[in-house]
């Protein structure tokens, strides 16, 4: 097929590279054989190498295996960006495990479904997660749980948390590691086929479904990633700000696996501090930034930012969420380096498609509105919704993709991932979007009816459903509306059971130990029916135009 894009590719990036067949787990050995005294990880001052992060991942790898995770065990990792976020994540690999990985802010129910769909044996967890997994453990195959704490961070920091008595398969993060030898076990790794992480997202339906990335697609995203930094070179000690998280797939690749791949140094911060970020720029040197467009917003709203240094940075990189082109250009004027949007999905480890990455301006190889072009190795078109044909340039479809970073399907649903995938190994986005005659695309509208609330994916059949339970509602549906600070928010309507009556402090109360902040309905109102179809189904987007129209807004998605 024609790839118009590759006019504009940078100096020195290849229309495809050459991605060895190896485990994951290899990115981090071979850096820390190559550049063993490299630091690795900064985490509030305290400092890792890869040759110390390297004998703490084959510690637990042994303590793993003696335990009792067999190769092909589903391992859970429920951790924020610290360092035993990086040795749980490559320690349960050597151990031969496939990883799930966990956002800490999920209620008990949200971790409980996780745990038993990915069949998860073991659970790795920070100390201050665990009062509400302790409510559904029993409710879970999990056998083992590991805790760690901020002391594990810390020598000589005093550990508070006590495992709970008279339970079974309880160790100590530390304790653990410090009475296993790293001898880690033989294993026979397939790369392309041999599952490495199952990433949950909801896809296009909106039921939660673990997308199966292999050894081979998060290989090959990391090397993609770094061949669309020409100027970056390996073992050099650049600097990386890790804020985006790491159970996201952005921040697991783009963040955490591109940075180690190159053998550079990763400044780990456990949540985005606006404070912190402006502090560690300057102070680590800090060369790349990969944000969401909230916190480059955020960080332009405030009024002492010209007191810091932001001339270290070579490339900034922006994704999960739109974009404003006038956000790209003001953080520009002030850090001075190029900040680009990218696009990708669970599904494609994640990273498909991103503007070029100039180091020095004119920045003019990016496009107003368009989230770039597709990464070396990687193909990608708009096809009918319905025939399923090619579409030419201008034209609005479904955008799919095909590359090396596709995953292998959906965790125990061959169904879902033959309606996913095409025959032919296209990947279906569900994103409706248009190429123009230079290869630039551009994202017409979300996938359906799934809300972007800064990033973190929110379906509305998993807040409905929640709403549901409630006794006093019949009925109710959630959609997003337009938020100027986290690109859209959740706003519920809902139908009161006759002779009852609720306020909407109490319905977004309900939802508060049921939901993720990020799900919860931050808007409701209260109508007497909704509209359906025929067949009897809900309209939300009926609903979803009548706010937008209320608001004076036209779409969700501002982009031409």
């Amino acid at each position: 097929m024609e790839k118009p894009w590759l006019k504009f590719y940078e100096p020195g990036v290849p229309e495809n590279i050459e991605i060895p067949e190896i485990p994951l787990f290899q990115l981090l050995e071979d850096s820390a054989k190559d550049f063993p005294d490299n630091t690795l990880g900064v985490f509030l001052g305290q400092e890792k190498t890869y040759k110390q992060v390297l004998e703490e991942v084959n510690r637990l790898a042994t303590a793993l295996n003696k335990m009792g995770i067999k190769q092909g065990d589903v391992v859970g990792l429920m951790l924020g960006n610290m360092p035993q976020f990086i040795t749980a994540f490559f320690g349960a690999l050597r151990a031969g495990a496939i990883l799930t990985l966990i956002n800490p802010l999920y209620q008990a129910p949200e971790v409980k479904f996780q745990l038993n769909d990915s069949g998860a044996k073991a659970l790795i967890i920070i100390d201050i997660m665990h009062d509400g997994y302790a409510k559904i453990r029993d409710e879970t195959k999990v056998q083992y749980t590991i805790v760690t704490t901020m002391a594990d961070a810390f020598p000589g920091m005093q550990v508070s948390f006590k495992p709970p008595e008279g339970i079974k398969g309880y160790h100590m993060w530390g304790e653990l590691l410090e009475s296993a030898e790293p001898k880690p076990p033989k294993l026979k790794i397939t790369p392309k086929d041999t599952p490495a992480v199952l990433l949950y997202t909801g896809g296009t339906t909106g039921v939660p479904k673990g997308a199966i990335l292999t050894h081979y697609n998060l290989v090959a995203n990391a090397y993609q990633c770094n061949s669309w930094i020409p100027f970056a070179e390996r073992g050099a000690g650049d600097t990386t700000l890790a804020v985006i998280p790491f159970f996201h797939s952005f921040g697991l690749t783009v963040c955490m696996l591109n940075t180690i791949t190159l053998a550079d140094r990763l400044i780990l911060h456990p949540r985005p501090d606006l404070d912190q970020i402006l502090r560690d720029i300057p102070r680590y040197n800090v060369a790349f930034f990969p944000g969401v467009p909230t916190i480059y917003s955020s960080l332009l709203q405030r009024d002492d930012l010209d007191q810091y240094d932001l001339k270290s940075m070579t490339a900034c990189l922006s994704g999960a969420a739109p974009l404003p082109m006038a956000v790209a250009k003001a953080f520009e004027d002030i850090a001075g380096a190029n900040l680009v949007e990218g696009y990708g999905l669970t599904e494609a480890s994640p990273v498909t498609h991103a503007n070029p990455i100039q180091q020095n301006p004119p920045f003019d190889k990016k496009r107003e509105g368009s989230v770039g072009i597709p990464m070396p190795s990687t193909l990608a078109k708009i096809i009918d919704l319905d025939t399923g044909e090619d579409l030419p340039p201008g034209q609005e479809g479904e955008l799919v993709i095909k590359g090396p970073q596709v995953m292998k399907g959906y965790w125990n649903k061959p169904e879902e991932t033959v309606q996913q995938m095409t025959e032919d190994g296209w990947l279906r986005t569900g994103d409706i979007a248009k190429m123009d005659e230079d290869g630039y695309f551009y994202i017409v509208d979300r996938a359906k009816q799934m809300i972007d609330r800064a990033g973190f994916k929110v379906w509305p059949r998993d807040v409905e459903e929640v709403l549901f339970e409630h006794p006093k509602i019949a009925e109710a549906a959630v959609f997003g509306i337009p938020d100027e600070q986290r690109g859209e928010t959740v706003m519920a309507v809902v139908v009161v059971k006759q002779g009852e009556e609720i306020t909407a402090e109490e319905v977004i109360e309900y939802t508060k130990d049921k939901l993720a902040y990020y799900k919860r309905p931050q808007f409701v109102e209260f109508r007497d029916e909704l509209p359906k179809s025929m067949v009897g189904k809900v309209l939300r987007r009926v609903l979803q135009e009548e706010q937008l129209e209320k608001m004076g807004k036209k779409s969700i998605v501002n982009r031409k």
